[in-house]
């Protein structure tokens, strides 16, 4: 059920303008001093008594009374803080000229530098992963489906804030910690060789916790399905009445609201363990995020290990398995133990010309002659000094591809002179033209459509200019690949200073 959204959720906070004001150095100190004295359960404090805390801290070395008297009054004015007047008795005549104010936190301001305070103690995601939240969950659940609630005042209420923060506490954490072994840090410390002994206390960890989701799932899962509606709307309903009894100062609640919010909560419970039909469950991603850590963990400790054994001398190993092999007296025999010790080699694929020197097809392999290729070295060490090859010589194929270059230019050259000829062309009066022709009209229409005049100069000098660019008639394109819809566009061809001629002619008659 969406809740509607309330003024509290889309107003100002000036309450949070003291975290980054010009003098955040003095608010901060000040806010802190009475958050501090307020954990102490001493509230209203007096200018003089906050100048004196701060002073005693050393944090404002230059600091003085009416700068602390002015910052008090802009926390004020900022909702940081309440005032009253202080009625207690002056002792001098400067007490009795300044106006007597006592201060004290508003909730805002409380709960903003408890914020801080858990702020400024985070080193990283943190999180834990805890499996006997998953008990108390089904617990909860089961207590819940039994009615023990209703047997007693005030256990709806405790029983709901039990379930709430163990499932609060079991996601919160849990996404903590499963983001905090996806982090770069996480991944420097894997390939370390410190983590080897690190790793066995880590995977008992994971797999404790993923056991115990496992075994846990499906009781919290069949408590949530054998609670009904009604069952839910009727203890949610309770918790509610519940928590109005309790005796407040601020303003009472709304219960329809309030039983709105519970109703959100519930369906967050019942979404993250059973998810909503569309997609997979908050249990069964948290279940694979673990399992892919774990997975993780141990293909780490498969890397370092085999790096590891890589820098040990296996020279003995070496000896013994060449004593061994020297002890064979058949070749097949060697050819088996081989088999077994190294295994198959990588398939190499080497190319050559086969030279059969018989035609029998009952000749073995083994009796060719072999085909001799050289190989490359793939060592690092540097080897002796080869020949230097020469530069191959492609004068040939250089002739080849000139030669047929300007056979191409030949041809085009000869289609422009045919088109200057005719001085124009209609896309709609061409037959069924050749794929070559075809592209080089697509690349006319593409650089007369970005030029401005619409209109392009070829290397030749011959000017092509488009006369319709926004005709509306439409035509087909025929040609031996296809056709094609476009436009029936209308060119013009001419030479450069012919075109010049025709330019100025016309700018001419415009003159006159």
């Amino acid at each position: 059920m969406d809740l509607p959204l309330s003024g509290r959720l889309t107003r100002n906070i000036p309450e949070l303008k003291y975290v980054n004001a010009d003098n955040v150095a003095r608010y901060r100190v000040i806010m802190r001093f009475f958050y501090e004295e307020y954990k102490r359960l001493r509230y209203w404090m007096k200018p003089e008594d906050v100048y004196n805390g701060v002073m005693r801290w050393g944090a404002l070395p230059d600091y003085t009374l009416e700068q602390c008297m002015a910052d008090l009054a802009q926390l004020e004015e900022w909702g940081n803080l309440a005032s009253r007047h202080d009625a207690g008795r002056a002792t001098t005549l400067e007490e009795y000229m300044r106006k007597k104010l006592q201060y004290l936190l508003t909730p805002y301001s409380i709960e903003i530098e408890r914020l801080l305070e858990s702020l400024e103690k985070v080193t990283g995601y943190g999180g834990s992963l805890e499996p006997t939240l998953f008990d108390s969950i089904a617990e909860k659940l089961f207590a819940i489906r039994r009615m023990d609630w209703d047997k007693e005042p005030g256990a709806a209420l405790e029983l709901w804030t039990s379930l709430h923060d163990a499932f609060k506490r079991l996601h919160e954490n849990a996404a903590d910690y499963i983001a905090s072994m996806q982090t770069a840090k996480a991944e420097e410390m894997m390939v370390t060789e410190s983590f080897l002994v690190y790793k066995d206390r880590l995977t008992h960890y994971l797999q404790n916790f993923v056991q115990a989701l496992q075994r846990s799932a499906y009781k919290i899962e069949g408590n949530l399905e054998q609670i009904s509606a009604n069952l839910r709307d009727m203890f949610l309903e309770r918790v509610a009445d519940e928590e109005l009894d309790r005796p407040r100062l601020e303003d009472v609640p709304d219960k329809a609201s309030m039983v709105g919010e519970l109703r959100q909560g519930w369906s967050n419970l019942d979404r993250w363990f059973r998810g909503d039909g569309r997609a997979p469950s908050e249990l069964a991603l948290l279940e694979r995020a673990t399992k892919d850590t774990i997975a993780r963990v141990v293909r780490s400790v498969i890397r370092l290990q085999e790096r590891k054994r890589s820098g040990v001398s296996r020279k003995k190993e070496l000896e013994h398995l060449a004593g061994w092999f020297a002890r064979m007296e058949r070749l097949e025999d060697a050819h088996r133990l081989a088999g077994l010790v190294f295994g198959l080699f990588r398939t190499r694929h080497l190319q050559g010309e086969d030279l059969r020197l018989t035609d029998r097809a009952d000749q073995s392999m083994w009796d060719e002659e072999p085909t001799v290729r050289a190989l490359r070295s793939r060592s690092r060490k540097r080897i002796g000094r080869q020949e230097t090859e020469p530069v191959p010589e492609h004068a040939e194929r250089k002739r080849r591809e000139r030669e047929a270059y300007r056979r191409r230019q030949a041809e085009e050259w000869a289609v422009m002179q045919d088109l200057l000829r005719r001085g124009k062309l209609v896309v709609s009066e061409l037959g069924v033209v050749p794929s070559a022709v075809r592209l080089r009209l697509l690349h006319w229409i593409g650089r007369c459509n970005a030029s401005p005049r619409h209109s392009f100069m070829t290397p030749e000098g011959v000017v092509i200019a488009m006369t319709n660019p926004r005709t509306a008639r439409r035509t087909i394109l025929r040609s031996e690949d296809g056709d094609l819809e476009l436009p029936d566009y209308e060119f013009v061809f001419a030479m450069e200073d012919a075109a010049r001629m025709a330019a100025a002619a016309a700018e001419g008659g415009r003159g006159e």
